[in-house]
């Protein structure tokens, strides 16, 4: 008669059969029960890691392979390159498990290996992201309601056929005991033969891997699980060795110009930070979609030319504010004072209103609050799910947090910074309206890849339109506080999105070979009449300079002269409004 389930039921990852009932051997197919007999059978906790990470190569790492077929082209020049790719991949990840080949107790860390590897995937292809340290430190700052809008039903099923059958093996599978010495001298060497493995193949195949990994870096970020190991440890590990980071004042010298004495009227200027914006989804940019219906009636100017200094929140949001530059940021080995610091120094009113996942640090010495904080009930009924708001909640009681503002400081000037939720993805749809969803169908998932493109598109497009209502508002608001202030506004956006070219979606790839998508986002201002006057500006200059190419680096300077505060560290070169001040005499 076959072996059937009969012998004792698997107990949990990790702990000692025990017995069971049996099973009688008509309730199993046959295969199944010779499937299962020979998941039972004793095995070293080497030959374990051994299998589990040939089984990870060939089930977790399909991004790779597809990436490189794609790169390859013809199959005799990509089949190469997963040969040589496969062998690195599973002496690598041997290597790393061999670490943990001693016992029965590390199953759960084998499991969880493979868990991580089946979810590493999934946002993989969904996504087509890479794991490096950036986006690792980016998701590990996401906020709860952000996790959320990344699961999915999907998700669960692409992480099922990934890890189910290797749950079972671990389940069933009982490690062969050993003494502590054995384990120990017996691992070593698996280790020493898996690097072996991996630099004499990386040697014997350097003509073909090294000009492979030259020109396709992001490669390296798609190994999986090692590529994911290796960044969370990198972004966890990196405080340890890094000196104790000092805070490099600027706020030396910090003073209010000359257009303070005797002022009619202080400044108050808004500067706006908005999320995941693309460039060529502005209408006024030359978008054929009407994405800007409300902006395009209020004279606003629209900067065609500007690029982001990162292509995610972290990295972008601290870098627009700092006085230093993109270059001298990315390099910089201590925190230099912000932007706001040096506002605030001169001694204005400074206050930064947040939306988002966080100020990523660069309000930490200024007053600031979330939106979601004291909205009344229905208003938070009608504008958040959760603790995640609509950008309208921004607006809502500004009057009153602009009375709250010290009366000093807020009879000089006033700058507030507004960080929206903007075109947050991959839940496109849930950032904006039923009012001003123009384009439908719009996809309703945050599984991308069950929408078809125009779906994807109506939604994301919808998102620009209801950032375009939101700073459409946030004018109408600073016109009507001319009276008591002259009022000015500036937008731009973090970073841009991929929305499916090239494969990729969503952001956060590496700059150096980001897509121009995710590095090309759109800067609009507004100026009313009063402050045009204050700024002596010349309009007819500053239309003429629409397609100059600007940067984030240009934001701090650009503000400082916007509300005249004298710093040394300003550079006239930098500010994008110095050349059309006293008529465009300049």
């Amino acid at each position: 008669m076959p072996r059937s389930l009969a012998h004792p039921a698997p107990s949990p990852i990790g702990a000692a059969p025990g017995p069971a009932l049996p099973i009688p051997a008509s309730a199993v197919p046959t295969w199944l029960a010779a499937i299962d007999e020979w998941m039972a059978q004793p095995r070293t906790a080497r030959a374990v890691i051994l299998w589990l990470s040939v089984y990870l190569a060939v089930a977790a790492n399909w991004p790779l392979w597809l990436e490189l077929a794609r790169i390859g082209g013809a199959p005799s020049v990509y089949m190469r390159s997963i040969g040589a790719m496969s062998l690195l991949l599973v002496a690598g990840t041997v290597a790393l498990l061999s670490l943990t080949a001693w016992s029965r107790w590390f199953k759960p860390l084998w499991f969880a290996v493979v868990l991580l590897a089946a979810v590493v995937q999934h946002y993989m292809l969904a996504y087509r992201i890479v794991m490096d340290p950036s986006m690792l430190a980016n998701a590990a700052q996401t906020d709860p309601n952000e996790v959320r809008d990344l699961l999915s039903g999907r998700m669960l099923l692409n992480v099922l056929l990934v890890a189910l059958l290797p749950a079972w093996w671990l389940w069933r599978v009982r490690i062969v005991r050993a003494r502590l010495w054995t384990h120990a001298w017996r691992n070593l060497a698996l280790f020493a033969v898996a690097v072996a493995v991996a630099a004499g193949g990386g040697m014997a195949m350097n003509r073909e891997l090294a000009p492979l990994m030259r020109n396709n870096v992001h490669l390296r970020y798609m190994l999986n699980p090692l590529a994911t190991v290796y960044s969370a440890g990198a972004v966890a590990l990196r405080p340890l060795f890094k000196h104790s980071r000092k805070l490099i004042p600027m706020t030396g010298g910090a003073a209010l110009g000359a257009s303070y004495a005797g002022q009619a009227r202080p400044p108050l200027f808004v500067i706006v930070v908005g999320e995941t914006a693309r460039s060529d989804h502005f209408a006024l940019n030359g978008y054929a979609r009407d994405t800007n219906p409300e902006l395009s009636k209020r004279e606003v100017l629209s900067y065609r030319n500007v690029h982001s200094c990162g292509t995610n929140t972290l990295a972008s949001v601290p870098c627009m504010f700092s006085p230093i530059g993109k270059v001298a940021f990315e390099a910089r080995k201590d925190d230099y004072e912000n932007l706001l610091d040096v506002m605030q120094a001169a001694g204005l009113a400074v206050f930064w209103i947040e939306n988002q996942s966080g100020c990523k640090d660069v309000c930490n010495r200024v007053p600031h609050a979330a939106a979601v904080d004291s909205l009344p009930p229905a208003v938070k009924a009608a504008l958040c799910d959760g603790d995640e708001c609509l950008d309208d909640a921004l607006l809502n009681g500004l009057d009153a947090r602009l009375a709250a503002l010290s009366p000093e400081r807020r009879a000089k000037g006033v700058v507030l910074v507004m960080h929206q939720m903007g075109s947050h993805g991959p839940a496109y749809y849930k950032r904006s309206s039923p009012e001003v969803k123009e384009f439908k169908p719009e996809c309703q998932t945050n599984a991308l890849a069950e929408c078809g493109h125009a779906e994807l598109l109506n939604g994301y497009d919808n998102s620009i339109r209801y950032t375009d209502r939101f700073l459409a508002r946030t004018i109408d608001w600073l016109k009507s506080q001319s009276k008591d202030y002259d009022t000015a506004m500036l937008y731009q956006s973090d970073h841009g999105e991929s929305l499916g070219e090239y494969g990729l979606f969503l952001h956060g790839v590496p700059y150096s070979f980001a897509p121009e998508v995710q590095k090309h986002i759109p800067l609009v201002a507004w100026f009313s009449d009063g402050m045009r006057q204050r700024e002596k500006l010349s309009n007819h200059c500053l239309q003429g300079d629409l397609d100059k190419p600007y940067t984030h680096d240009n934001l701090y300077h650009t503000a400082l002269g916007v509300m005249d505060v004298k710093s040394p560290s300003y550079k006239p070169a930098l500010d994008m409004f110095a050349a059309c001040r006293n008529g465009g005499a300049a």
